[in-house]
């Protein structure tokens, strides 16, 4: 034991000039683990999970977090805590200076995705 329950999140962070780069960083069939790493000016789309929750938790930077189809967000930042439960709408730009980085999990692992459509 050991080994498969502990990481370091900033092993998984993986910096990209395209689009972010979603990182697994464990999975199970009760939930991913995921490591983001957005660029100023970045953005991951606007989606939802039909059929299980997304709680993000921000480590590092600032974003504006979308919770409505109609573009209207939320701001966030460094230590907060942020819940989409099933199919809410999210979806996060990253607004500041630095790298907005971030932990998501999604449970359970087979939660859907679906992108909303402009």
């Amino acid at each position: 034991m050991g080994n498969d329950r502990l990481f370091h999140a900033l092993d998984f962070m993986q910096p990209s000039d395209d689009e972010p780069i979603r990182s697994v960083i464990t999975e199970t069939a009760e939930a991913v683990v995921v490591a983001w790493h957005v660029k100023p000016g970045q953005r991951i789309d606007a989606h939802v999970h039909p059929s299980g929750q997304d709680t993000w938790t921000i480590l590092t930077g600032q974003g504006n977090y979308q919770t409505e189809t109609s573009g209207s967000t939320l701001a966030i930042t460094a230590g907060d805590v942020v819940v989409a439960p099933i199919g809410c709408v999210h979806g996060v730009s990253n607004s500041g200076q630095e790298p907005l980085t971030f932990i998501s999990v999604v449970s359970p692992a087979d939660a859907g995705y679906e992108p909303l459509h402009p």
